[in-house]
């Protein structure tokens, strides 16, 4: 089985680019049983931030998704949890 690092980082990359990227991540996340990953999109414009959450909102393999916290990145990160196998 491939190795999958927790974390995502799409900053400074384009809306398209990321979220090309970000579903390959999903579905090899949830492959490799991660229960959370981490997106790493930056905090900007929100532009990407909101296209990630946007594709989160309706993707099959998320249960759920939120803003780091203080101490996680705060809001240039979202932390995904992943529905169970």
């Amino acid at each position: 089985m491939k190795a999958v690092d927790t974390e995502l980082r799409i900053r400074h990359l384009t809306v398209d680019e990321a979220l090309f990227r970000l579903d390959y991540y999903l579905n090899d996340a949830f492959m490799a049983g991660l229960p959370f990953v981490r997106i790493v999109h930056g905090k900007g414009t929100g532009t990407l931030r909101h296209a990630v959450h946007e594709v989160l909102a309706k993707h099959p393999l998320v249960k759920s998704f939120r803003l780091g916290d203080y101490g996680e990145g705060d809001y240039g990160v979202t932390i995904v949890e992943l529905a169970s196998r």
